[in-house]
């Protein structure tokens, strides 16, 4: 009886966990070049009221980390959008594309 109990409870608590935060579930149905219209029908809305949102990088909430009730730019996943297709998404993405020059001069020669 108790372990009929201790399963089901699991069992509970295990599928509790995956529907808390959806969108991270949703992202596995990504792919790098979808447009932000493909990218809509799988995740919906992205986030839109925070501070931290840009029009071509969208958040999902995807954990909570702070118990204050609002939405962190660290409790979100971001998608990084170029030329309105998708070009990665996730943290370490978000980290390495925030880093990159936004510009870069031309060689000599280059042209």
């Amino acid at each position: 009886m108790k372990k009929g109990i201790l399963l089901l409870f699991l069992a509970l608590f295990f599928a509790g966990c995956e529907s808390m935060y959806p969108a991270v579930e949703k992202s596995k149905n990504l792919r790098v070049g979808m447009t932000k219209e493909e990218v809509l029908a799988i995740m919906g809305e992205p986030l839109t009221e925070e501070s931290f949102c840009r029009p071509n990088i969208w958040f999902y909430y995807v954990e909570t980390i702070w118990a204050d009730g609002l939405n962190t730019e660290d409790e979100c996943m971001p998608l990084v959008f170029v030329d309105g297709k998708l070009a990665g998404w996730g943290r370490e993405y978000y980290n390495d594309y925030r880093r990159r020059p936004k510009y870069l001069p031309q060689l000599p020669g280059s042209n």
